[in-house]
Parts: structure tokens; C-alpha cells; sequence
């Protein structure tokens, strides 16, 4: 079956703070969503890309587009108020190349493994859906709104996802109408499938494969991007 992947980029980074958005800011002289798109343009499962961004930022990510030979960036799209508006615009575009599987990945998650594309892939024989995800390292707190402790999980059972994350088609879209319905958010698309009650598998990924949102997070960007020498 045919994979099809939506990159949603379209958001302002505001915990990055002033200047050019997050997913423009470079690392080795190129932007980080370029090397996001690089790393699924690798993957030989995933036959086409879909860019969501903010609509004054279009012309420059096609830009982007053209000038780091992105050949399976079918089209770029504008993005919404909120991600998953965005990675609904994607999921619109993809409806003429007739992929039946969708992977969504963060714009701003410049390290993944394309090989990890194809572990989820394999998931989907036993699975619904399936995610990248690492396990916690440190103790996880849930509090109530006044910052008060209520409980502690055990780490054990306790994992942080991570994009890419793999979906059937039909069941994204039924999981777009469902949020809708009920004025649903999520900050992530397994949330949404999850609500379907569907089962979500998770690959078990690398703590490199972050999400850079914060000034220490790029500063962490910069390192890895030496460390690896990453080359796609």
C-alpha cells in the first residue's frame, strides 16, 4: 500500500522566541524542516510529501523545496490555527496520489531513522496504527491545576511519543471527523485515533530524534548535527 507523508510546518514557535520561525532556523547551513523532509525523502516506502505551512510562509518553503532537491514534495499547502488543521490541509492534498497509508512527521524533528519508517510499517500487521516513541527517563508527575501531585505512573508503562507516526487513511479521516464533532484537540494524532479505540503500536525510537522547540533544543540540534554528520 501506498505511503504518503504530511509534514505539518505552519506554526510560529513562539518558546523559540524572536526571529525566523523554528523550523527555518538552520543547522550545518540548512533549515531543520529541510532536513525532516531529507530524512523521509530517504525512506524508500514513502512515495510522497506534503508540506503544511503557515500562508505567508508558502513561497519560501517552496523555495526551500527547490533548493534541496526535495523531488517527493508533491505539494505545499497552507496550514491552520492548529496542527491537526494542518495535517488535515496535508491530508486533503494527498487525496490525488491515492495513498492509502498517511505518516505524519513534526517539521521540526530533523534526526529520525528512515529505516524506523519501515518498523512501522511491519506494526500495522497486528496493529491499527503505529508510533516512534522512547521510553522515560525520568519520574513522571501528574498534578492537578495548582501544581499539586496526584499521582505517579510507573515508568515502566510510560512512554514520550515522538513523529513519524502511521496511519490508515480511512481511520485519520473518521478521526478528523470525530474531533471535529466533539470540538476535540490533540497535540498529537494517536490521540485522536485512540478515541476511535483503535490500537496503537510503538517502535521504540532514539533519544536523538528530537523535537526542537526551545533555544536548548536547537543548541542540542547543533550538537547531534556535528556528532552524526548526518548525511541524506
Amino acid at each position: 500500500m501506498r505511503i504518503g507523508a504530511v509534514i505539518p510546518c505552519a506554526g510560529r514557535g513562539i518558546r523559540m522566541g524572536p526571529g525566523d520561525p523554528k523550523q527555518f532556523l538552520e543547522l550545518e547551513g540548512k533549515p531543520i524542516v529541510a532536513w525532516a523532509a531529507e530524512r523521509l525523502q530517504a525512506s524508500p516506502v514513502v512515495e510522497t510529501i506534503v508540506i503544511a505551512a503557515a500562508g505567508d510562509q508558502i513561497e519560501f518553503m517552496k523555495r526551500i523545496v527547490s533548493d534541496h532537491g526535495l523531488s517527493k514534495v508533491c505539494a505545499v499547502v497552507p496550514g491552520g490555527a492548529r496542527r491537526q488543521d494542518s495535517v488535515r490541509n496535508g491530508l486533503r492534498a494527498l487525496s490525488e496520489v491515492s495513498a492509502g497509508l498517511v505518516l505524519i512527521h513534526d517539521g521540526v524533528r530533523p534526526f529520525v531513522d528512515p529505516a524506523i519508517i519501515e518498523s512501522l510499517l511491519g506494526e500495522l500487521s497486528q496493529a491499527d496504527a503505529a508510533i516512534v516513541g522512547v521510553r522515560a527517563k525520568d519520574t513522571i508527575k501528574l498534578s492537578d491545576g495548582e501544581r499539586i501531585v496526584r499521582s505517579s505512573p510507573s515508568r515502566d508503562a510510560v512512554w514520550i511519543a515522538q513523529t513519524p507516526q502511521l496511519f490508515r487513511r480511512s481511520d485519520l479521516e473518521s478521526a478528523f471527523e470525530r474531533a471535529e464533532s466533539d470540538h476535540f484537540s490533540a497535540t498529537d494524532e494517536a490521540t485522536l485515533i485512540e478515541r476511535l479505540g483503535k490500537r496503537v503500536a510503538i517502535v521504540e525510537g532514539s533519544y536523538d530524534n528530537i523535537k526542537v522547540t526551545t533555544p536548548e533544543d536547537l543548541e542540542l540540534a547543533r550538537i547531534i548535527a556535528r556528532r552524526k554528520q548526518v548525511t541524506v
